[in-house]
């Protein structure tokens, strides 16, 4: 039976790095706590899909404001484990979003997907996503 639901705090954030090895396999634990211990103050949550009692879908989120958007969410690290992909997971947490969007008060959901990543991009298309811009980036280190 698959339940979705809001994962609460960082132990719970942590017991699920595996399936976010999906789309970065180098992620060690110790950089992911690093890591969740700068965003979580930041207004980073994340929620997850489960098949009983194992994890098997993960999208991060940020809930933000900016000038020219006023309050958002912004998806991030969006990922269905390999073998429950093509089975509507990313449909449910698509769905889980809109709802945390909704009880925000959000104006819009708004998201980065890679130019090479042509399956994102059909995905997010698909869901009414458009592209709206260009996301530059400079590489310091």
């Amino acid at each position: 039976m698959l339940t979705i639901r809001e994962l609460q705090g960082k132990d719970e954030m942590m017991g699920h790095i595996s399936v976010l090895h999906a789309i970065y396999p180098s992620l060690t634990v110790e950089e992911y706590d690093r890591e969740l211990d700068q965003m979580l103050p930041h207004n980073y949550g994340q929620v997850a899909v489960f098949d009983d009692e194992i994890c098997i879908g993960i999208s991060g989120f940020w809930i933000g404001t900016k000038l020219w958007s006023g309050k958002y969410i912004e998806i991030d690290s969006f990922v269905v484990h390999e073998d429950f992909r093509g089975q509507k997971i990313g449909d449910i947490l698509i769905k889980e979003v809109h709802k945390i969007a909704e009880k925000e008060g959000a104006n819009q959901i708004v998201l980065d997907a890679f130019t090479t990543n042509f399956t994102a991009g059909k995905f997010y298309i698909n869901h009414g996503f458009q592209p709206k811009g260009f996301h530059f980036v400079k590489i310091l280190n």
